[in-house]
């Protein structure tokens, strides 16, 4: 995967695998065992962790995210469809 993402097409997917990737390595798991519909904190995420992953992510989109985003999208499919929201919307404005 890139260190950060500079296209406009980013999609659902990406987003998903992206943090698939991360959590699985956290867990030393496959990313193909992280279910993208279970709560953050099933992964044993504290909020330290949620706080890295948060900055990792940002990162990696170049953009930042609303602190509460992970708090508001508790899964790994509510957070993806909310970043290519907001990154749609950000790259329309």
């Amino acid at each position: 995967m890139t260190d950060t993402v500079d296209t406009p097409d980013l999609t659902v997917e990406q987003v998903q695998d992206w943090l698939a990737e991360k959590i699985a390595f956290k867990l030393q798991a496959e990313p193909s065992e992280i279910a993208f519909d279970d709560f953050f904190d099933s992964f044993g995420l504290d909020s330290t962790e949620a706080l890295v992953l948060g900055n990792e992510l940002e990162s990696w989109l170049g953009f930042e995210l609303e602190t509460t985003a992970l708090w508001y999208h508790p899964t790994i499919a509510e957070l993806a469809r909310y970043i290519v929201d907001e990154k749609d919307r950000l790259a329309a404005a």
